[in-house]
């Protein structure tokens, strides 16, 4: 998480919401991380027969995603605790509410719910980008509406919260903005579409990456470098490398691992630990994705 963001009081998650818990509810358990100033909430709720319970955070503006139910009926979202949602359901439905309005879950049949909430402070987004956003998106709410790209990066987001691997940093850092890339407005983004960086600008940035090597980095980290915005810097370092930031500080530290497996006899688990994996066996399930075999098997094929 990140040490500078703070939220406020009152935005509190749904295991705190819910104490005690609702009569409907049997378990709640609630994963929580901050990347790149936007807090995600990750929530499995348990329970059985009809429900309808505050989903939280009125006080805040925040993007909701079904991403998983199972046994029983439904959920929706309601914007009235006894209406039922004028919109039909559909599958992966999302809903996108401004700050002071309340929404309510609601199962004719509780069984189990697994969702995602963000929740975005505009002003502190706004000074981040150095973007504007569309005024109007805080003020419109939006119910059971489906956007499967907007779904996909909201699910990959809320599998990265527990993740300690240090690239997850950079990671989710960079799903936030491409989520958040869904709302910006303004020329800015037109016009660096397609521009790389200056080689000053790649330069320092690899030297830093480098220098940091395997520590977590963060995203603003790296366009703080640069001079330029979070969303700006992203897609500019993907056009000058053909990667996102994530995707080469991985690349790195499976080059490092592949250097240290040539040059030294230390084991797997020292290898791990010195590219930043938490063991052996993570090191050998991402070196394997990525180098498509085993760290010993591509040792033993390598080495002289």
């Amino acid at each position: 998480m990140e040490a500078s963001a703070v939220l406020r009081p009152q935005t509190r998650s749904r295991a705190d919401l819910w104490s005690p818990k609702p009569r409907s509810i049997t378990e709640v358990r609630v994963a929580r991380r901050i990347w790149s100033g936007v807090c995600i909430d990750v929530t499995q709720c348990w329970g059985r027969g009809e429900s309808c319970n505050l989903l939280g955070y009125e006080g805040e503006t925040r993007l909701w995603a079904l991403l998983e139910e199972a046994g029983g009926a439904h959920c929706e979202a309601r914007f009235r605790e006894n209406q039922p949602s004028p919109v039909s359901y559909t599958p992966r439905n999302m809903h996108f509410a401004p700050a002071g309005m309340a929404a309510w879950g609601y199962s004719a049949d509780l069984g189990y719910i697994r969702d995602a909430t963000l929740v975005f402070d505009f002003d502190d987004l706004e000074a981040r980008w150095e973007e504007r956003f569309d005024a109007q998106l805080a003020a419109v709410p939006r119910w059971r509406f489906a956007d499967d790209d907007l779904w996909n990066l909201t699910r990959q987001l809320a599998s990265a919260v527990g993740d300690p691997d240090p690239t997850s940093q950079l990671y989710g850092d960079g799903l936030v903005t491409a989520i958040l890339a869904r709302f910006a407005r303004g020329s800015s983004s037109a016009q660096a579409k397609n521009q790389g960086l200056a080689r000053w600008q790649l330069r320092r940035v690899l030297e830093f990456l480098d220098a940091q090597f395997p520590k977590p980095v963060q995203l603003s980290s790296l366009a703080s470098l640069t001079g330029l915005s979070q969303a700006h810097f992203a897609r500019a370092f993907k056009a000058s490398t053909g990667c996102a930031p994530y995707q080469w500080q991985l690349r790195s530290r499976i080059d490092r691992a592949k250097a240290l497996m040539l040059q030294t006899s230390d084991s797997l688990d020292d290898i791990a630990a010195a590219t930043g994996f938490a063991d052996a066996a993570h090191f050998g399930r991402t070196f394997r994705r990525m180098a498509g075999t085993t760290p010993a098997h591509w040792r033993l094929s390598h080495k002289r």
